[in-house]
């Protein structure tokens, strides 16, 4: 049964055509690939055939039953896509009998993505990563990933994630953009479901009132991106660490915590062989959380004299300031997150450094500890950290979403 009688089919085509211009096609094409489509309300659905996370190829026509289709891409590692999830989840289960799909995409190229894009997330944008976030945020929906040529993603117009567009049972646009007006995961931000209402008025038999909007999030992935992901690479490969010496109280006052950051503190020694192993992962950690109120703190327990060894190792390992946190650390006096513990000359060991780092500390290198600001313990490990389940912790306190200012 055809869901529009063809006459009324053709007058809400012109409706919906003459009430939603398009933007110029240049805001697309000037940051877009080469073979980039911008689609129009009223085109046809541009069809494909992708693997989803089912192992399972999935083509444009197995959904030729459904009413509405609803193409929605989304990835991994992006706060505003993870904000909709729960949002797009209850969509589908609640116009499932209204004979509305979903089928969401993976645009991305995972290559083409900086460590510090994935600070909101515990998971790439690749394929196996799909389908352990899939997985542990309980998609209703076919998940594809279109990341290995981007060819669904350019025929579409898919400039960021969330990008969402609905088509009728003909296969025809008819609403394109945001999923909604918030970046948000709380569904009390939203103030206008924007591909609800165009869902609503398909089904009522009504053209849209506002066919386009414009998406928000993260930016589209595209596989041009590698060269600004090596440049970066390159960038933080040749950076330079500055190290200096710390005593206990310098130590008490950045373990107290007085700023927006969270802390990560380790404490180590070059000729320490765990404390060498796990360094890697420490900066690995850094490089995540590079765009978030994060910050690194490495405090050597080597000698004060062997602060040229200290440092060489240091730039090995890139353990460098991200240039967010810059502007913090010169507004407390500090030129680096680097330091070499200094103890006191009737008392050269550590017990001044446990007391005033973490009193819970057994003693032996490696040690780590996260903070919150303000001073509470998000994580502690003695010996070497598993980096997974570091990054875990961190992410789990600092959340996988933007947060509404109070």
């Amino acid at each position: 049964m055809k869901f529009l009688l063809p006459t009324f089919s053709l007058l809400l085509a012109h409706a919906l055509s003459a009430a939603a211009p398009e933007p110029a096609a240049k805001s697309a094409s000037a940051v877009s690939p080469e073979g980039f489509h911008e689609l129009q309300i009223g085109d046809a659905a541009p069809s494909f055939e992708l693997l989803g996370i089912d192992e399972e190829k999935h083509t444009l026509s197995e959904y030729a039953d459904a009413k509405l289709l609803l193409v929605a891409f989304i990835s991994n590692h992006c706060p505003t896509s993870q904000a909709i999830e729960q949002r797009l989840k209850q969509l589908a289960k609640d116009y499932k009998p209204k004979e509305l799909r979903i089928v969401a995409i993976n645009p991305n190229d995972p290559a083409a993505l900086r460590p510090d894009e994935l600070g909101y997330s515990k998971y790439n944008d690749s394929f196996p990563e799909m389908k352990r976030h899939a997985a542990e945020q309980d998609f209703n929906f076919p998940y594809l990933f279109d990341g290995e040529t981007q060819a669904v993603a350019k025929a579409y117009g898919c400039l960021a994630t969330p990008h969402v567009f609905l088509f009728d049972q003909e296969r025809k646009l008819r609403y394109r953009g945001r999923f909604d007006d918030s970046r948000y995961a709380d569904s009390a931000t939203v103030t206008s479901p924007d591909a609800k209402n165009a869902i609503n008025a398909l089904l009522a038999g009504q053209p849209v009132a506002t066919a386009i909007t414009k998406p928000h999030g993260c930016s589209t992935k595209w596989i041009e991106k590698r060269a600004a992901v090596a440049a970066d690479q390159e960038k933080w490969e040749k950076g330079e660490v500055h190290v200096e010496l710390i005593d206990a109280a310098g130590v008490a006052a950045l373990r107290k915590n007085d700023t927006k950051k969270v802390r990560l503190f380790n404490v180590w020694a070059s000729w320490c062989g765990p404390c060498v192993e796990e360094f890697p992962e420490l900066v690995a950690t850094a490089r995540k959380f590079g765009l978030r109120d994060f910050e690194f703190i490495s405090i050597s327990i080597n000698e004060p004299s062997e602060m040229q060894e200290v440092k060489d190792f240091l730039e090995k390992h890139n353990a460098i300031v991200p240039d967010k946190i810059k502007p913090t650390l010169k507004a407390e006096g500090r030129a680096g997150n680097a330091y070499i513990y200094n103890p006191p000359a009737n008392a050269p060991n550590t017990d001044a450094l446990i007391q005033a780092l973490d009193p819970e500390w057994p003693g032996p290198i490696p040690h780590t500890l996260v903070v919150a600001p303000g001073g509470a313990v998000i994580y502690r490990h003695n010996e070497e950290v598993n980096g997974d389940e570091l990054r875990a912790k961190i992410l789990e306190a600092m959340g996988r979403y933007y947060v509404p200012e109070k």
